[in-house]
């Protein structure tokens, strides 16, 4: 068996370039500004390397997207089946500054659901056994790896260099708590993982606002102490599953058998001791899931992330009802109706997620915004063409019967923005449908 040895960098480089015909498409282009001058950055144009390794970003997100993603510094808290796998993406994603925290080390029960952890890393700290693996799938990243817990005394020191996004991957619920009101306080970006345990649907998992979360008793223990103690009701993303867990805490057990109470057992006040049963791939695609969120925001791609819960039919069937209602009130027929019972539910969830038209600010959609469903309608955004899915917005009552009262020409000159939006966000109806442009 023939084994190729490549020992110096510049083998390697001459490698690529002749066994792969190596003309990369990003070499020799330098888009506005020193990718070298970021904080940290790293300069991919000119690494041969370093651009072939993340040549499927580049295609993905674009050059300057992806210089974006390289010049980033994430700040990761807690290491374990959430962590390791959000902390590990992101550096393959190409993340150029990571700050890795947990004070705690590789058991062997760890072995199930760590993104990188191997027998013979049981006993090291976590944060350095990443540390050191990241390293060996992206040499260039700069790695600072913290053995420490995070608390008020290490605020500044974790959370310190103006981070462009930080992830809570923590399981213990003060020092959450403490870790997101101080990210609120400090303005940084956040993302937070709730109870990744004791569940078993993948297809359950979702992004919302932590205000929306549910089916999950640490995210509603969160959210209480967060509004009580810091007056933080929302704005901090999480992701949740919206399935009830499957199975209970397990009670703790003294090593003779016998039960005992787990606060006697506890190194650090305040953290568990008693074992929540995992399924390793669940956590893995919670913190899949972080990673993506935040390498999204970071390179500045739009993603529409879907409802977390759907309106059932008798909903969609009520504003059916009402739009067919106020057709005939309008127009003295329902001929012009050309949508279905489907086409509302696509244009009601996907295209307005619930919420009036004259509402979008760019929130994801959410149990919450369906709260106010009973207040709102259908209507024609161009009154002179037909109720297709891609002529149809969501109003308040009051709303539908003020923009029905004025032409599409009016709206175009007095409200250009708004006429902006809503162009967009129809146009989707129509490359989806695949129906003519009405504009």
């Amino acid at each position: 068996m023939f084994v190729l040895m490549i020992t110096s960098r510049k083998q390697q480089q001459d490698h690529y370039a002749t066994e792969n015909g190596f003309m990369h498409f990003a070499k020799g282009i330098r888009p506005e500004g020193n990718a070298s001058s970021g904080r940290g950055s790293i300069d991919f144009l000119q690494d041969e390397i370093i651009s072939e390794h993340f040549t499927r970003n580049v295609q993905f997100f674009g050059v300057d997207a992806q210089l974006q993603v390289h010049n980033a510094y994430v700040v990761v808290i807690g290491l374990g089946g959430v962590g390791s796998h959000a902390a590990a993406m992101l550096a393959r994603s190409g993340i150029g500054k990571l700050r890795l925290v947990d004070f705690d080390q590789v058991s062997l029960s760890s072995l199930n659901r760590h993104a990188v952890a191997t027998r013979a890393d049981v006993g090291m700290s976590k944060a350095i056994c990443l540390r050191d693996h990241i390293l060996r799938i992206f040499p260039e990243c700069q790695v600072d790896a913290r053995v420490q817990m995070y608390d008020s005394l290490s605020e500044e020191d974790i959370l310190g260099g103006s981070p462009d996004f930080v992830l809570d991957c923590i399981d213990n619920i003060d020092t959450k708590v403490a870790l997101l009101a101080a990210g609120v306080r400090r303005g940084l970006k956040l993302i937070s993982a709730t109870g990744a345990g004791a569940r078993a649907d993948p297809t359950r998992i979702r992004i919302a606002d932590l205000s929306e979360s549910s089916n999950d008793p640490l995210s509603r223990s969160v959210r209480h102490r967060l509004r009580k103690e810091h007056g933080i009701e929302s704005g901090i993303p999480v992701v949740f599953s919206t399935e009830k867990p499957k199975v209970k805490l397990l009670p703790f057990t003294a090593s003779n058998g016998s039960d005992a109470n787990p606060s006697d057992y506890q190194v650090i006040p305040g953290f568990r001791v008693r074992i929540i049963p995992v399924m390793g791939t669940i956590p893995a695609i919670f913190g899949q899931i972080m990673a993506s969120y935040v390498v999204t925001k970071i390179a500045e791609f739009v993603v529409d992330y879907e409802p977390v819960l759907r309106l059932d039919s008798d909903v969609y069937m009520l504003l059916h009802e009402r739009l067919i209602d106020q057709e005939e009130l309008q127009f003295g027929s329902t001929k012009g109706v050309e949508v279905d019972l489907e086409e509302v539910a696509y244009v009601v969830r996907e295209l307005w997620h619930g919420q009036s038209a004259r509402a979008q600010k760019g929130r994801m959609a959410t149990k919450g915004l369906w709260r106010n469903v009973m207040n709102l309608r259908l209507t024609r955004w161009d009154v002179t063409k037909p109720a297709t899915p891609d002529n149809l917005i969501l109003l308040t009552f009051q709303e539908a019967e003020e923009h029905e009262s004025k032409t599409i020409q009016e709206i175009r000159s007095s409200e250009p923005e708004f006429y902006k939006m809503v162009c967009k966000v129809l146009q989707r109806a129509t490359d989806t449908f695949g129906l003519a442009s009405i504009y």
